[in-house]
C-alpha cells in the first residue's frame, strides 16, 4: 500500500499538481483536517463551532441589506437562527430527512434559513424564482418537499404541500426568528446525510437535482478555514463581501454561507432588477472590499469605459467570478481598470 501511495505521488508534477496517471490536477495544499466521518455533525454546527472558538466582535455587522441600510449583527444572527429553527420544529412539526424548497429572490433573511435549516438537518431545496411553472414542478418532483419558502411574488407558483408555504416577506416570519416560542431541540444529523440538493442548468437535457451531503459542505469550509486561518489572523477588521450572484445557484449558495462561516460581513443587495452602477456604488459606500459577480457584470466593466467614472473601489481587494470562463481579453482590460485587485475564478459544476 505505500508504494502504491507513493507511486501515485511520484505521478503528481509538484509544480502544477497534474497527476499524469488521472490525467487531473491536485492541490498542492496540505489536506484540510476533517472531523472524523462516523461523527454525528450537521455543517452547521460545525460553523459554530468555529465561530464560538474565534467569535467575531459583536458589534461585527453578519448581514447588511444595502438598499434598506439594514444591519443584523453578529449575536443577533446566531439568535435568529436558533429562534428560526425552534420556531420550525414547534409551529410546522418539520424534522431532519424532511425537504424544504426555497423560491425567492437574495435578501437578508435567505441565509438565517439556510443556516436554520442545515442545524435541523432539513434538506435546502433553492430555486430560481424565475423558474417557469413547468419548471418548478419538475424540480419539486425530484426534491419532494414538505414546506416551501417563498415571497408573495413567487408563492402563486407552489404547489400544495403537507406545511405550506412560509412567506420569507412577511411579519409572521420575522415574528419566527425573533420570538422563541419552545426551546430548539438538537437534531442528530450523520455527516452523510443530503444537505442540499441543487439544480443543473440543464443544458445537457432536462434539468437535474444534485445531492451535496453535509460531510460535502464541511469539506469545503474545513478547506476555507485552513487557508484563512492566517489571513483572518493578521486582518485588522472582517471582510466586507458583497454577494450578487443568486443564492439558489452553488456559487451563490456557497458564497453566502462560507462568508458568514468565516464570520465576515455579508452584504446582499435585495431584490429588483439588476444595476451595475448600484452595485459599485455600493462596493464604495459600504467600503466592500470583497465582490462575487458572474462573468456578465465584469464583461459590462470591461467594455464600458464610463461605467467606473466617479466610483471609488479603492476598498476592493478581491473578485470573484464563475459560473463560466472569462475570455483573456475581457481579464487584461479588467487588469488595466483594477490594477491592485485580485480576480479569482471558479469552474463551478454540479453535473
Amino acid at each position: 500500500m505505500a508504494l502504491q501511495n507513493q507511486d501515485r505521488t511520484s505521478a503528481i508534477d509538484p509544480n502544477s499538481g497534474f497527476c499524469s496517471d488521472s490525467g487531473t490536477f491536485r492541490s498542492l495544499r496540505p489536506q484540510a483536517p476533517l472531523p472524523p466521518e462516523t461523527t454525528p455533525l450537521s455543517v452547521a454546527d460545525y460553523v459554530f463551532s468555529h465561530l464560538r472558538a474565534s467569535p467575531p466582535h459583536p458589534s461585527t455587522a453578519a448581514l447588511i441589506d444595502s438598499a434598506t441600510g439594514r444591519r443584523i449583527l453578529y449575536p443577533d444572527f446566531l439568535r435568529r437562527v436558533e429562534t428560526l429553527a425552534a420556531s420550525l420544529q414547534t409551529t410546522l412539526g418539520i424534522s431532519a430527512g424532511d425537504s424544504a424548497f426555497v423560491l425567492s429572490p437574495n435578501s437578508i433573511h435567505i441565509p438565517i434559513l439556510f443556516y436554520s435549516l442545515l442545524s435541523l438537518g432539513v434538506v435546502i431545496s433553492p430555486s430560481n424564482p424565475a423558474s417557469s411553472d413547468s419548471e418548478i414542478s419538475r424540480q419539486i418532483q425530484l426534491c419532494k418537499p414538505v414546506v416551501a419558502f417563498a415571497t408573495l411574488e413567487t408563492a402563486p407558483k407552489i404547489p400544495s404541500l403537507r406545511y405550506g408555504v412560509v412567506l420569507l416577506d412577511s411579519p409572521e416570519f420575522e415574528s419566527m426568528m425573533t420570538n422563541r416560542i419552545g426551546e430548539f431541540r438538537r437534531v442528530k444529523v450523520r455527516q452523510s446525510d443530503t444537505a442540499t440538493i441543487l439544480y443543473s442548468s440543464g443544458t445537457t437535457g432536462r434539468v437535474k437535482g444534485v445531492e451535496l451531503t453535509h460531510r460535502n459542505w464541511i469539506s469545503v469550509f474545513a478547506g476555507v478555514y485552513a487557508v484563512h486561518g492566517q489571513s483572518k489572523a493578521a486582518a485588522t477588521s472582517p471582510a466586507v463581501a458583497l454577494c450578487a450572484v443568486p443564492y439558489f445557484h452553488v456559487y451563490g449558495f456557497g458564497y453566502c454561507t462560507r462568508v458568514l462561516a468565516l464570520g465576515e460581513i455579508l452584504v446582499t443587495m435585495g431584490k429588483g432588477r439588476f444595476d451595475l452602477r448600484r452595485l459599485l456604488r455600493t462596493v464604495e459606500e459600504l467600503r466592500v472590499s470583497h465582490l462575487a459577480v458572474a462573468p456578465p457584470v465584469l464583461v459590462a466593466i470591461a467594455k464600458d469605459i464610463s461605467v467606473m467614472d466617479g466610483c471609488d473601489l479603492s476598498s476592493l481587494e478581491v473578485v470573484g467570478c464563475g459560473g463560466a470562463p472569462l475570455r483573456r481579453s475581457v481579464i487584461e482590460q479588467l487588469r488595466k481598470r483594477l490594477p491592485n485587485v485580485q480576480l479569482a475564478q471558479a469552474r463551478i459544476s454540479l453535473s
